[in-house]
């Protein structure tokens, strides 16, 4: 098993010389990945007709408000 360590070779090119990456911060993005995250990819169509977060979030709202209006008040086999 040591000589299969030893016959190794380094792989990485040598543009990632992680010894000359400076200013990394570590965790500095880990409360957002713990409050959580739920990315969307838009397509381009949908993207220009609502091109901010708030947009989208708002046309949805009004999506649920209508289909809410619409479910029947007793749907049928719900006794």
């Amino acid at each position: 098993m040591k000589k299969e360590v030893e016959e190794l070779e380094d792989e990485l090119r040598s543009e990632y010389d992680f010894s000359k990456m400076a200013g990394g911060v570590r965790g500095k993005y880990v409360e957002r990945y713990r409050a959580g995250t739920n990315l969307v990819l838009l397509d381009p169509d949908i993207a220009k007709a609502f091109p901010t977060d708030t947009s989208v979030n708002e046309a949805l709202r009004l999506l649920l408000q209508v289909a809410q209006r619409q479910q029947p008040k007793n749907p049928v086999g719900a006794d």
